[in-house]
C-alpha cells in the first residue's frame, strides 16, 4: 500500500472509541553546541492510571509530529518521551477489535510506516524512555538511534504473545538485530509466558536495550545531556556483535521447547514469533518488518485473538467495575488496620497495607518472638524496596513506622477501622479470633478474613454483628498475583461490602464479588481439576502422562501446581469441598500418604518424578490408562460442569467473573479467554452441560 493510501485508510479506520495519544512537538536546544532537538511528547491527556496507547489517530499524530521535526532545518536531531512515569502502553486494540483483519493490516503497516522514520528520517534520534513501555511503547524507542531508559521505569516488555500476537512494529525483528536472538527469546517468549513478566528500566539497560541508564526526577535532563554529549561525539555508544551462527541456532531451539512447554501448540502466536526471531537472522529490515505484517494480520484471523481480545477486556475494563459491588458512597474511611497473625502471610499482608494505604497496621500474635519476627519482616522488606531504589529514605522510614506488632489487641485494635485475620484454615480457630477481636473493636469496624475455603456466614454466626464480617481472599504471593475475591456471607451488609471493594481498590487489586460457598471461585475449580486429575492417576494413569495433558490449558501441569501450593493444603482444599460435594469432588488416598509422609513435593530438584512419592502411588487391581487427550477432554468436562453449577447457584454473577478470577488468581492464559470461553470454543461446555457459556 503507498503511503499516502495508507495515510487514506488510517482516517477511514478511526475509531470514537480511541482514547487518542497526542505528540506535542516543542524545540530543545542542546547543551555544547549540539543543536536543538525536536522533542516529541506523547500524552493522551489523562492521568497515570490511562497510559498513553497508539490507534489509527494518535499513530497519524506522531506522524504528523516527526514529519514537521524532518521538515524544520533548525531541528538537528530527533527525541520522543511520554507524559510522566508513561511511554506508551502499545496497540490501542479497541482498533484491533472492531475492524477485522483489515484493519489490522492497515494498523500494522502504519505503525512500521510512521516509527522507521524515526531511525531513517536522515536525522539522529533519541528514545527517552521515562516509565512504562510495553508492546508499541517499547517499539517505538527501539525505532530511534539511541535510547535512554529510567532505572526505575516498572514494565517494559513485548507482551503480544500473552494476548494472541506478535509485536508487530518492529519487535521481533529490531530486538535480536540488536541484543541477540537468545535475549529476544527472553523478552518475546518467554516473559510473555510467564504471565505477563517484564522488565525494569535497569533491566532493560542490563539486556542491552538501552545504551544508558539514569534515575532520579531529572531523568530527562541527564537523557538531554547525554544526547548532546553523543552528537558532539564527546561520548561513543558501543554495542557488542550479535552472533549469528549457532548461539541464534541454540535462542531459537531454546524457544520452541519454551513454547512447547508453556503452550502445549495452544497458542499459534508463540510459534509464528519464534519464525520472525528466526528469520530475523537476514538483517533485511524490510522482509522483516513485511514478515510482522504478515503474521499480524494471520493472527487476528484467529480463535485464540478473539479470545485474548475478550480476556484484555475482561482485565482492562471488568476489573474496575466489579460486578455486584454495592455503591461506592457506602464506604466507611480505614483509617488504621489490624491484622490477627504474623506468620507469612500476615506479614505480607501488613506490608501491602502499609504501602497502597500508608496508615497505620498493627500485627498480632500468641507471643512477642512471632509478633517481633512478623515485624521484622516488614521492616526487612521495605528496606529492600529502598536499597533498590523503588522507596525514597523518607518514604522507606515512614512506612517502616507505621508497622508495629503487639500481643494485646485491646488498645491496639481499638481504633482500628479494619481487622483481618490470616490465622491457621481452621473453623473453631478463626472463630475463636473473632470472638476476641469483637470485644475491643468498634461496633463498625470491619472483620475480614483470608480464608481459602471456609464459610463466611459460620465465621460470623455466634458474633454479635455477624453483618460487619467479610472474606477478604488474597492469593500468594501478596505482591504479586491481582486477584481479590471478596466473598459475601448471609449477614455481611453493604457498608461493609462497600468498604472492603473500596479498601481492596486501593491495595490496586482485582476484585470480584463471591457468594458465600466452599473455597469461592479460584480454589473451588482448581479443586475440581486436581480432583479429577487425582481420580485418573489413582485410576492408572501415570503422573507424567497427567502432567503432559494440560500444556496452553493451565499455566502448569497439575502436579508442579499441586507441589507448588503444596500437598497439604491441596488436600485440605479438596477434603473441605468432598464435604460440601461428595458426589463430585475426590479425596486421594494416595494424596493423603504423601502428606502424612512430609513431602513438600512431587518432584525432585531435578525436574524428575520423586521415586519415594511414586511409590506412595495407588496400586487398583484394574488399572485404567488413559492417554494425554483422554485425561485432558475429561478433566475439562469436570470443570464445565462445576463452572455451570457455580453460575447456577449464584457463586458469581457471571462466566465473564470466572474467567477474570481464573486469568488473574490462577494464571489461566489469556489466549483461551480463562476458562470458559476455552470450554465453548473446544465444544466440551455443550458435550458436559447441554449448552455454552457464552
Amino acid at each position: 500500500m503507498t503511503s499516502d493510501a495508507l495515510l487514506a485508510r488510517a482516517h477511514e479506520i478511526a475509531s470514537d472509541a480511541e482514547r487518542v495519544t497526542d505528540a506535542k512537538l516543542r524545540k530543545v536546544t542542546l547543551p555544547h553546541g549540539a543543536g536543538v532537538m525536536g522533542l516529541i511528547t506523547l500524552d493522551n491527556g489523562e492521568d497515570h492510571t490511562k497510559p498513553n496507547t497508539f490507534g489509527p489517530r494518535g499513530l497519524l499524530a506522531l506522524n504528523a509530529a516527526i514529519d514537521a521535526a524532518l521538515a524544520d532545518d533548525e531541528i538537528t536531531s530527533l527525541g520522543v518521551t511520554g507524559k510522566p512515569f508513561i511511554l506508551a502502553a502499545g496497540a490501542d486494540l479497541t482498533s484491533i477489535a472492531g475492524g477485522g483483519p483489515d484493519a489490522v493490516r492497515v494498523v500494522a503497516e502504519l505503525g512500521h510506516a510512521v516509527f522507521r522514520k524515526l531511525g531513517e528520517g536522515g536525522k539522529p534520534s533519541f528514545g527517552f524512555v521515562n516509565g512504562l513501555a510495553l508492546g508499541g511503547g517499547l517499539e517505538v524507542a527501539l525505532h530511534c538511534t539511541y535510547r535512554t531508559v529510567m532505572d526505575s521505569a516498572p514494565a517494559l516488555g513485548l507482551p503480544e504473545v500473552m494476548l494472541g500476537l506478535i509485536p508487530g512494529w518492529g519487535g521481533a525483528f529490531l530486538v535480536p538485530n540488536l541484543v541477540g536472538a537468545d535475549a529476544a527469546v527472553t523478552l518475546v517468549l518467554e516473559n510473555p509466558l510467564s504471565q505477563g513478566r517484564t522488565l525494569t528500566g535497569q533491566q532493560a539497560f542490563d539486556l542491552g536495550l538501552a545504551d544508558a541508564c539514569f534515575s532520579g526526577a531529572d531523568y530527562l535532563e541527564q537523557s538531554l545531556l547525554w544526547a548532546a554529549g553523543v552528537l558532539t561525539g564527546a561520548i561513543t555508544v558501543e554495542r557488542p556483535e550479535v552472533d549469528r551462527g549457532e548461539a541464534w541456532d541454540a535462542a531459537v531451539a531454546r524457544a520452541r521447547q519454551i513454547a512447547d512447554s508453556k503452550t502445549g501448540g495452544a497458542s499459534p502466536a508463540a510459534y509464528r514469533a519464534i519464525e520472525l526471531i528466526d528469520a530475523a537472522r537476514s538483517g533485511d529490515r524490510d522482509q522483516g518488518f513485511a514478515a510482522e505484517d504478515e503474521a499480524l494480520e494471520a493472527m487476528s484471523r484467529t480463535p485464540e485473538l478473539l479470545a485474548s481480545l475478550y480476556s484484555f477486556d475482561l482485565v482492562q475494563k471488568r476489573a474496575k467495575r466489579p460486578a455486584g459491588a454495592p455503591d461506592r458512597s457506602l464506604a466507611r474511611p480505614v483509617t488504621k488496620v489490624g491484622i490477627v497473625g504474623a506468620g507469612l502471610m500476615a506479614s505480607q499482608l501488613a506490608l501491602l497495607f502499609c504501602r497502597r494505604l500508608e496508615v497505620p497496621v498493627v500485627l498480632s500474635d500468641l507471643d512477642q518472638a512471632r509478633v517481633d519476627k512478623g515485624v521484622g519482616y516488614v521492616h526487612a522488606e521495605i528496606d529492600k524496596l529502598a536499597a533498590k531504589g523503588r522507596l525514597s529514605a523518607d518514604k522507606a522510614n515512614r512506612l517502616r513506622a507505621l508497622v508495629t506488632g503487639v500481643v494485646d489487641k485491646a488498645d491496639a485494635f481499638a481504633d482500628a477501622d479494619f481487622v483481618v485475620e490470616a490465622v491457621f484454615e481452621e473453623m473453631k480457630v478463626k472463630k475463636a479470633v473473632f470472638a476476641d477481636v469483637e470485644k475491643v473493636v468498634s461496633a463498625e469496624c470491619v472483620l475480614a478474613t483470608n480464608t481459602s475455603s471456609l464459610s463466611i456466614t459460620e465465621m460470623a454466626a455466634d458474633l454479635e454483628h455477624p453483618e460487619r464480617v467479610v472474606g477478604f481472599h488474597f492469593f500468594n504471593p501478596v505482591a504479586v498475583m491481582p486477584l481479590l475475591e471478596i466473598v459475601q456471607g448471609d449477614a455481611t451488609d453493604d457498608a461493609t461490602l462497600a468498604t472492603a471493594f473500596a479498601t481492596g481498590k486501593a491495595l490496586k487489586k482485582t476484585t470480584i464479588l463471591v457468594k458465600d460457598s466452599p473455597s469461592f471461585i479460584v480454589n473451588r475449580l482448581l479443586g475440581r481439576f486436581m480432583s479429577e486429575v487425582g481420580r485418573i492417576v489413582d485410576e492408572g494413569t501415570p503422573v507424567a502422562v497427567a502432567d503432559g495433558a494440560f500444556g496452553g490449558v493451565a499455566p502448569m501441569p497439575p502436579f508442579m501446581l499441586l507441589s507448588l501450593v503444596g500437598p497439604a493444603i491441596a488436600l485440605h482444599n479438596n477434603e473441605t469441598l468432598a464435604g460440601a460435594f461428595p458426589d463430585r469432588f475426590y479425596v486421594s488416598p494416595a494424596l493423603a500418604r504423601v502428606v502424612a509422609a512430609g513431602k513438600s513435593s512431587y518432584y525432585l530438584p531435578d525436574g524428575s518424578i520423586d521415586p519415594e512419592v511414586e511409590a506412595l502411588g495407588e496400586q487398583p487391581a484394574d488399572p485404567v490408562a488413559l492417554t494425554a487427550e483422554e485425561v485432558r477432554e475429561r478433566t475439562l468436562a469436570g470443570l464445565a460442569d462445576e463452572a455451570r453449577r457455580m453460575l447456577d447457584d449464584g457463586v458469581v454473577v457471571a462466566p465473564e467473573d470466572l474467567d477474570l478470577a481464573m486469568i488473574t488468581g490462577a494464571g489461566f492464559p489469556f489466549w483461551n479467554g480463562g476458562l470458559t470461553m476455552l470450554l465453548d470454543m473446544s465444544g466440551i461446555s455443550e458435550k458436559a452441560t447441554g449448552r455454552r457459556f457464552h
